[in-house]
């Protein structure tokens, strides 16, 4: 087998879509404009992302004995991400998403089931070999312990970590804080690098995370764009102007875009450039990983905006 460029350790989920001019009430359900039943997850989006670009992907996460495991599984498959390592527990897949889509902006809510991150992978079930034949891992914080040793493992190695972080208003927990000293790329949400270093500029947040030992970190804003800080240099990424559809999983897409630029060794600005565009054009479509352009189609988009 040839070794991975990017193995991902963390989330995939089966996403069951709703979209709606306004949200149900008992007394008024209203009627549904569109739906979809896709395929989410923090950092299986992004395997799957990064694989629909040509990149050599692994990913390791549990999976049920139901049909929606199944289908979690194909899906994977279905764009060549390496699921070899996936670990098989004997119930219905607990990794389910239900996702309301606000018709008119693109915005949307998420219940989960109630077992949802009920089995986690543990560090004994990670073959280190596996792992450390990529260049990079990539995690979401899930299967914390596991993300840990497999961090180490990397470092160990003299390979990089990818760490996805989502936007927070809330104090980081100690074991966030310690996935976070392990990480080579951060790519965090609104307001996580403020929580976590206390500055509120970003460049200062940013340049507080490089203290603690990231190489490179891109905060996103959503429709701000993004911002980007290395020791080199700290620059902003503004977001292409669309007519959203559906938002849901773009913070894992651009996750995903971002990995193919750090394989294919572009450099910063061209990767941040890349991965806005490709989340601009996925929010077009509805359903997670639903709506990837094709690498030309980035490019005419790019070239159409200067």
């Amino acid at each position: 087998m040839v070794a991975p460029d990017v193995i991902g350790l963390g989330i995939a989920n089966v996403d069951i879509v709703l979209r709606f001019e306004r949200m149900p009430r008992w007394e008024d359900p209203g009627r549904v404009e569109g739906f979809t039943i896709a395929d989410g997850g923090p950092a299986g989006t992004a395997c799957a992302v990064a694989a629909l670009f040509g990149v050599k992907t692994g990913f390791i996460d549990t999976f049920g004995n139901d049909d929606m495991a199944e289908r979690k599984l194909q899906k994977l498959q279905q764009v060549g991400v390496d699921v070899s390592h996936m670990i098989k527990y004997d119930e219905p897949e607990d990794h389910i998403a239900f996702v309301y889509v606000q018709a008119q902006t693109g915005e949307r809510y998420f219940s989960f089931l109630k077992e949802f991150l009920s089995h986690k992978v543990q560090p004994e079930e990670l073959d280190r070999d596996y792992l450390t034949s990529a260049s990079y891992l990539h995690l979401d914080g899930a299967h914390t312990k596991a993300s840990l040793q497999a961090a180490r493992w990397m470092h160990e190695a003299g390979k990089s970590v990818v760490l996805d972080a989502a936007s927070t208003k809330r104090e980081i927990p100690d074991w966030m804080r310690e996935l976070v000293v392990e990480t080579d790329v951060l790519i965090c949400g609104s307001g996580f690098g403020t929580m976590l270093t206390g500055y509120e500029k970003r460049e200062d947040a940013g340049k507080a995370i490089l203290e603690i030992g990231t190489r490179i970190v891109v905060q996103t804003e959503g429709l701000d764009g993004n911002y980007t800080t290395s020791a080199d240099e700290f620059f902003h990424t503004p977001a292409f102007k669309m007519n959203a559809i559906d938002t849901t999983g773009a913070g894992d897409v651009f996750h995903g875009a971002y990995l193919v630029g750090l394989v294919k060794g572009w450099d910063l600005r061209r990767t941040a450039a890349f991965a806005s565009a490709v989340y601009a054009i996925h929010c077009t479509v509805l359903g997670n990983r639903k709506g990837i352009p094709s690498m030309e189609e980035v490019e005419a988009f790019l070239k159409e905006r200067g």
